[in-house]
């Protein structure tokens, strides 16, 4: 039977993850900053992204989203194992992103991938101090009707 603190590490992890999407998903670079330890390493190169630290990861972000008018990052399947101060994951996500052609056709990027995470507990409060995407999928669709 888990412990009670256990199941609050659990929970406050999961919603640390499901902060990290929200954050992403509403283009709120800074929010990152209560998600990741300060020396934190990002690596999202399995699905063409970069790697560094959270002011690059920001600066990458900042960068490449603005070429999506909207996205979704949904996360689910979480096996989370905890030890004392530490924790590690693999969480699925999957990641529907519209793609802009300017004025031309838009089409439907989806990408599926897991999440690595490495956890650590500072001062109370569980951050990310390890994230590594493994890809799953990517997979492009036709442009959607009428926006051609």
């Amino acid at each position: 039977m888990l412990s009670l603190q256990e199941i609050s590490d659990r929970l406050e992890i999961q919603d640390l993850m499901v902060r990290y999407s929200h954050a992403v998903d509403t283009r709120q670079w800074d929010l990152l900053d209560d998600i990741f330890t300060e020396d934190a390493h990002i690596d999202y190169t399995a699905m063409g992204g970069a790697e560094g630290d959270v002011a690059a990861t920001k600066q990458f972000l900042a960068a490449m989203l603005p070429h999506f008018p909207a996205f979704q990052h949904l996360i689910s399947n979480s096996s989370i194992v905890v030890d004392g101060d530490t924790a590690t994951a693999r969480t699925m996500c999957h990641n529907p992103m519209l793609l802009s052609g300017g004025d031309g056709p838009r089409s439907l990027m989806l990408c599926g991938l897991w999440y690595h995470d490495t956890f650590a507990r500072i001062d109370g409060q569980w951050r990310i101090a390890q994230r590594i995407e493994e890809k799953s999928y990517m997979f492009v669709a036709q442009p959607l009707p009428g926006t051609s």
